[in-house]
C-alpha cells in the first residue's frame, strides 16, 4: 500500500502524519485533525457540506486527496471562527445567520460559511450583489431545509454590515 508523509497547517496548527496515498482530505481532517465542520454528504462535489479552503481557495474535501495539501494551509469553518482578532467577516456572517434564522438542521452551515467567507474576502460578494447573482455564486452549496431565502438574506446582511463598518457602502 502506498503511504506518504503529509506536512500541512490545518486551522493554524502544524500537522504531520503518515497517511495512505488514497486518503481523502475530509477523512484526514476528521480523523487525524479532529475537524467536525467539514461534513460528508454527497461524495461527488455537489453539496458543499465538505467545503474547506486550501491556500485560500475553496475545495470539496470529499474529492480532494489529502496528499495534495502537503506544504499547504487548510482552513475550515472552525479555523475561520478561531482566526486571530475575531475575524470580522466570520463574525458578520455568524451574526447574520442567527438574525435571519439561516440555520435549521445546520448540516450545511459550515460549508456555506466557508464559501461565503471566501466570496466576501475575495470581493466577489458586495452590497450590490443581487439574490439571483448570489444564488449563482452559491450553486455548489446545497441546503435541504431553508429554501435558501434566509441564507441569501443573511449573506446580504453580513456584506452590508461589513460595508457599513468600513464606511464604504460599496
Amino acid at each position: 500500500m502506498c503511504t506518504a508523509q503529509l506536512s500541512t497547517v490545518a486551522n493554524g496548527q502544524p500537522v504531520t502524519a503518515d497517511i495512505a496515498c488514497h486518503t481523502l482530505l475530509i477523512d484526514f481532517l476528521r480523523e487525524e485533525v479532529g475537524v467536525r465542520s467539514a461534513r460528508r454528504s454527497c461524495d461527488v462535489q455537489l453539496c458543499g457540506s465538505c467545503s474547506v479552503l486550501v491556500d485560500g481557495l475553496p475545495v470539496s474535501s470529499c474529492c480532494y486527496l489529502a496528499v495534495d495539501v502537503d506544504k499547504k494551509s487548510v482552513l475550515t469553518a472552525e479555523g475561520l471562527r478561531g482566526l486571530e482578532d475575531a475575524d470580522p467577516i466570520y463574525t458578520a456572517l455568524e451574526n447574520a445567520f442567527v438574525e435571519h434564522a439561516a440555520v435549521q438542521c445546520g448540516y450545511c452551515t459550515p460549508g456555506f460559511m466557508v464559501t461565503l467567507w471566501f466570496l466576501i474576502e475575495g470581493g466577489h460578494l458586495t452590497p450590490g450583489t443581487t439574490h439571483e447573482e448570489l444564488r449563482t455564486l452559491l450553486k455548489g452549496n446545497l441546503c435541504r431545509c431553508t429554501g435558501y431565502e434566509p441564507i441569501l438574506a443573511a449573506a446580504s446582511a453580513a456584506v452590508g454590515a461589513l460595508a457599513g463598518a468600513r464606511g464604504d457602502g460599496a
